[in-house]
Parts: structure tokens; sequence; C-alpha cells
């Protein structure tokens, strides 16, 4: 067996291991404000509404960055796509050291608007990556590892800010600037190491033949952005994509939500997050890894990855009741039992794309559907804001109550949208046996 993998060669999981730091860099850049959320309240004299609103600015720019960067990836191609990306990112988080308290609501929602659009790159162009160095067998578990580097982000940026940043906000700067020096190694080992695998002259034959083993060939045509719009398939992964709210919600409101109920402050965060991400991480992997099992014992990719996405959303039912439990680690465990339903749940319903649509447009349609989930996410922050505002804590009842129970009704609709995944080809048109 170990003869076998290295003729077949491996250079693929470097290409996998640049994906996972970036989608580390991407989330620690994105975590850092909502670790720090109950301190820059106090420190800026914010509302709920306030935040409310910097979270929006984030999101607003992260559907429209969404739409557009998944059509420049899929036109640009990953090498060139994924460095405009992740340059433009890095740029604005390091700017968020820069806002003073005079204009500090205004000056976050820039700098988020500016973070938002840049991070909108990442997930396109790592699926996009993902279906051109990997078979169809491999990209879920592929996925789900790079995928379960947005909890390594998460995990590290309480860490961070409890190791830097006082109680009274004093250094609340230097975490943003931490992103930048990660970022140009990224960059300058990326375009070192990327190429297509068609070309690069350390994949080997065999792995070659291994990547493309159960993939169609496809023409080098351009497809126009437009052509996925008045696909169902499209709209099916837009809809699974609404419960990217679920996961902001833990990511931007979770450190406020232990911060108010059980008095959990930026120096004793990091353990509580620890716990919730890393489950979030073996949920990742573990969803990632359970499809590709059920269809290498001949199951149908329509079958494995539905029963896998219907065994993450009754995980995650539980935390539906969180916000009414006394215990503050009861809590925190149901959380992370939701957050590894949720990360199950995205590995999967990412390769839906990749299954579906030829590589040349996975971009776009990834794109799309971030727009959707991205809205979706939007509209949450507007409404559990003004409810904290106006009503209190009991906000959050309603809101783990919907986080739990939205998953199968979605996973409903996305079935009836998308009964059968039967692929397309280059021009999008089923391909029939």
């Amino acid at each position: 067996m170990a003869t076998a993998k290295q003729k077949i060669g491996n250079y693929r999981y470097r290409i996998l291991a640049l994906l996972m730091f970036a989608t580390t860099i991407n989330y620690f850049d994105r975590s850092i404000i909502g670790v720090m959320a109950p301190t820059l309240e106090k420190l800026f004299d914010w509302s709920n509404n306030d935040y409310a609103n910097i979270m929006i600015s984030f999101k607003v720019a992260y559907a429209i960055g969404m739409l557009y960067m998944g059509g420049v990836i899929d036109r640009l191609g990953t090498k060139k796509g994924y460095t405009m990306s992740i340059v433009i990112w890095s740029i604005f988080g390091i700017l968020h050291a820069a806002v003073r308290p005079g204009f500090s609501i205004i000056g976050f929602a820039v700098a988020r608007f500016g973070l938002g659009f840049g991070e909108a790159g990442n997930f396109p162009a790592a699926i996009k990556t993902t279906a051109e160095w990997f078979p169809k067998k491999d990209r879920t578990f592929a996925t789900g590892l790079f995928n379960a580097a947005t909890s390594i982000g998460a995990i590290a940026a309480p860490f961070v800010v409890g190791w830097v940043v006082n109680e009274n906000g004093k250094n609340w700067q230097i975490p943003f600037l931490i992103t930048g020096v990660l970022s140009t190694i990224w960059v300058y080992l990326w375009f070192k190491m990327y190429k297509k695998p068609q070309v690069h002259p350390k994949v080997s034959k065999e792995e070659l033949a291994y990547i493309q083993s159960d993939s169609e060939v496809e023409n080098e045509d351009k497809l126009p952005w437009k052509s996925v719009l008045g696909k169902r398939q499209t709209w099916a992964f837009g809809l699974a994509k609404v419960t990217d709210a679920v996961w902001w919600f833990y990511l931007f409101w979770g450190a406020k939500f232990l911060a108010e109920t059980y008095g959990v402050n930026i120096k004793n965060i990091a353990l509580p997050f620890f716990v919730i991400y890393i489950l979030a991480d073996g949920g990742s992997i573990l969803g990632g890894y359970l499809s590709g099992v059920l269809m290498r014992k001949g199951w149908t990719i329509n079958k494995a990855r539905k029963i896998t996405l219907l065994i993450c959303a009754f995980i995650i039912l539980p935390v539906s009741g969180v916000a009414i439990i006394e215990s503050k680690w009861g809590a925190i465990f149901l959380i992370g039992i939701g957050a590894a339903g949720h990360q199950a749940w995205s590995a999967n319903i990412f390769r839906l794309v990749s299954d579906v649509f030829p590589r040349k447009a996975t971009a776009s349609v990834v794109g799309i559907g971030g727009m959707i989930g991205a809205l979706a996410g939007i509209i949450a922050d507007k409404a559990l804001g003004s409810v904290l505002d106006t009503a209190g804590n009991s906000g959050y009842f309603w809101a783990f109550l919907i986080a739990g129970s939205c998953y199968l009704i979605i996973l409903g609709m996305v079935h009836l949208l998308m009964p059968k995944m039967t692929p397309l080809n280059d021009n999008l048109e089923k391909i029939t046996a």
C-alpha cells in the first residue's frame, strides 16, 4: 500500500495545506472582532445595534464580494484570483488598527466592509482548487480538512487576543496587525508552489491520472457568469448556504452571549472557544469523511450527500435549547455540538457544487451561494441587535431556537429543488448515460 501511494504521488496535499493556511488566516482575521466584542463595546460605547451594524457592513461587502469574486476567480484562475482576494482582505484587516474612538463606528464599518469583500474570495477559490486537484471521491474529505481550518483560526483568535489585549482594551490593535505578516508568507508560498496539476512539474503522470480518474475532461471555454443563474441546482446550493447565518451567529455573537449570560470575559474566553471550535473541527473532518465512505460502499453521490446532511441536521437540533440552560459548560458543549454539525453540513454542501457543476463554473456558483448566506446573516444581525436592545437577553432564546431547527427545514427544500444530483456538462446540460 505504501509503495502504491508513493507511485501516485501526493503533491496535491501540499496544495491542500496552503488552502488550510489561507482559511486559517481568513478566520483568524474575521474572528478577532467577535472575541473582543464585549471589550470594544465598553471601550467605544457601542449599543447592540451599533455592533450589529458593523457586522452588517462586513456581510454586505461579503455578499457583493461573493457575487463578484466567484466570477473573477473563474475568469482569472485560482492562482491570480486567490492572491487578489487575500491581498485585499489583509490590507483592510490591518486598517482596523488605525480606527480612532472619535469615529469608531464608521471606521470599523469601513474596515469590515473591505475585509468582507476580500474574504469573499477564499471559499470560491478553495473549492475551485480542490475541484482541480482532487478526484470527486476525495473532494469532500479535502474540503472537510480545509474547512476545519476555519475553526483553527477561530480557536487561535481568543488565545492571541487574551494574551496581548488587556481587559480595559489596551493593545486591541495588535491582533489586527498579525494577519498582515501571515498573509505575506502565504502569498509567497502560493506563487512559488501553485500551478494547475496538468502543467505542474512536480505532479507525476500517476498522480495526474488519479486526480482525473472520476472527472470528465473539460474544454477551456469560459462560461458567462449569468449562465448558472437559471439552474435549479444553483439555487439549491444557495438555499443550503442560508445556514451561514447560524455559523456567523456563533462567530460574532458567541462571545457576547457568554459574557452577558455567564460573565465570560476577554481573559477567560479562550477555553470555551477552544472547546466549541475543536468540536467544530472534528465535525468538519468527520462529515467530509462519512460521505466519502458511503460512496466507496457503492452509494450514489445523491444518497451519500443527503443522508450525511440529514445526520448533521439531527445532530444540530439540541442547540435550540442553549439559551435556557443554566450551566455555562452545558451551554458551551451544546454550542460546540451545533458548530460540529454545521461544519460537517458545510463540508458536504460545498461539494454539492463540484458534484454537479463543471469545474469552470464552481467558483461562480459558490459565490452566488455565499452571497445568499451573507444576506441571511445581515437579516439575522439586524433582527438580533434590535431585539437585544429592546427586550434584553431573551433575544438569544429565539436566535438559538432558529439556529437549531432550520437545517431540517432547509434540507427538505433543497431536496425538492434537486431531487437527483445529475451532473451537468460544459454547457450546463444534464449528462445522460
